[in-house]
């Protein structure tokens, strides 16, 4: 066994990286979106670290909170005449207080969310896509406004035109990072089931991140958060169909052409499996929907014997050749 690479983002990309986080524990590195990010009250807000934190640590709540939320102190600030949204949790105040007093020390990004891990007891190692700032612009007919703003104030409704990542082409990946990649035993690089727009996307536009990946030996794979025509969780259908894209785990294969070695679709879209090979990607089957921790450790097993078949079938072709 080798060491995984896996990029996600949301709750969804969060519990695959469980399910990889008890196949592979240590050998496990975690590459997560921070296209999201914001500050509020002069605190830094990393949604997506922060929920894969939770999730790792065994901390998740049934949303982006960890259990037990309460909300006393939200209540008393809007009270106070603060913001009324995003409506965050007393207990989801305590690391955006530790990661912006790291900020002000001028630690990194990815130095504060490693010792996250160890005080958590996360063996996994986790780290941003980047140490520099990249923020996700959605640009809909009245104009481009921030992620947080299109979710959170919009309730995700205007139609999207397009995506943009300022900052992403001046970002630096973290030494981490690089390092994870660069493994000698890398086994697979899997991206997770997160919306391919604002969770992914934000990962692979940070410079050079793509062609790092392409020239890693170990294969890509990546794994559906469409089933049918539906998302699993959030808007991931919605903006593909405002962006004229195929709703379907076919179209999210799409948007990883010419990345990706191999893609994972549920049982259900056994039927696609066939048009996704016609355009050069290898297909597997499984049971996508994780609703318990045996689903997410059952997926996660399916995902890496899918890359242990691919790898096999790399070497045989270059014995052959």
């Amino acid at each position: 066994m080798g060491k995984v690479v896996a990029l996600a983002g949301q709750v969804g990309g969060a519990k695959l990286a469980e399910g990889l986080a008890r196949l592979r524990g240590q050998d496990l590195t975690v590459i997560v979106n921070t296209g999201d990010d914001y500050e509020q009250l002069g605190l830094a807000f990393s949604p997506d670290l922060d929920t894969m934190l939770y999730t790792l640590s065994g901390n998740a709540g049934p949303g982006w909170e960890p259990a037990g939320e309460s909300f006393t102190v939200f209540e008393m600030l809007k009270s106070l005449g603060g913001p009324d949204r995003p409506r965050v949790g007393d207990k989801s105040l305590a690391i955006p207080i530790l990661r912006s007093d790291g900020l002000r020390n001028e630690r990194s990004l990815s130095q504060i969310t490693l010792d996250l891990c160890r005080h958590l007891g996360i063996r996994a190692r986790v780290l941003p896509m980047s140490d520099d700032p990249v923020r996700t612009q959605v640009v809909t007919a009245d104009g481009s406004l921030p992620f947080l703003d299109y979710f959170m104030q919009l309730g995700c409704e205007p139609p999207v035109h397009r995506f943009e990542y300022p900052g992403a082409q001046d970002a630096r990946i973290p030494d981490a990072v690089v390092d994870a990649l660069h493994a000698t035993d890398l086994e697979a690089v899997v991206i997770c089931p997160s919306n391919p727009y604002h969770s992914i996307r934000p990962i692979l536009e940070v410079k050079g991140m793509r062609e790092l990946l392409r020239k890693r030996g170990a294969p890509v794979i990546a794994v559906t958060p469409i089933i049918g025509s539906r998302a699993l969780r959030g808007s991931a259908a919605k903006m593909m169909r405002e962006l004229g894209r195929e709703v379907s785990a076919r179209g999210v294969a799409i948007e990883y052409f010419h990345l990706i070695d191999g893609f994972v679709i549920d049982r259900e879209d056994e039927s696609l499996a066939e048009s996704i090979r016609s355009v050069g990607i290898e297909v597997a089957t499984a049971r996508a929907v994780m609703r318990t921790q045996s689903d997410r450790t059952e997926l996660a097993g399916a995902v890496l014997e899918f890359a242990d078949r691919l790898r096999a079938a790399k070497l045989r072709a270059a014995e052959e050749a």
